[in-house]
């Protein structure tokens, strides 16, 4: 099942985030984001009463004042992964961006996984970011939106 999260959640996916990646960084930047109100979409996979997954969606500041956001992190304790939680819940996350109107979403990210969800390197080429490359992705949520040239902002939380 796939909910959005709840703060009852937030020490298991500390723990998810901790596991899927093997460092706290990522679950230090999900506490950071929440504390600094940056959570847009928080959504976990939930199976037997138990958090296995987890994906946060950021607002981006654009300066044309287009509403982006970035995805980061999605993670899925290692139990778990290959199992295609990660990309249900990509899905109902993007699901979450557009009922909320947001026009794009950005990402980095591994450049042979995200574009099976529609995300591409090339999509991302007229945003103007701290990062660049193959695995540094976007996907339009609304026509146009990555048509234009565009320099984002990410959350205090990034520390970018």
């Amino acid at each position: 099942m796939i909910r959005p999260a709840v703060p009852s959640d937030w020490p298991a996916i500390h723990a998810v985030e901790t596991a899927a990646f093997g460092r706290p960084d990522e679950a230090d930047l999900v506490e950071a984001l929440r504390a600094d109100g940056d959570a847009l979409v928080e959504l976990v996979a939930e199976e037997g009463g138990a958090v296995v997954g987890h994906i946060l969606f950021s607002p981006l500041a654009t300066d044309t004042g287009a509403a982006f956001a970035a995805l980061a992190p999605v993670a899925i304790r290692p139990d778990r992964q290959k199992d295609g939680l990660g990309g249900g819940l990509i899905l109902a996350g993007l699901q979450a961006c557009r009922d909320l109107d947001i026009e794009a979403v950005i990402l980095l990210g591994h450049p042979s996984y995200y574009p099976r969800f529609g995300f591409s390197a090339e999509a991302a080429l007229k945003v103007a970011a701290p990062f660049k490359g193959r695995s540094f992705m976007g996907l339009a949520l609304t026509e146009g939106a990555l048509e234009k040239p565009v320099a984002i902002t990410y959350a205090k939380a990034f520390g970018l």
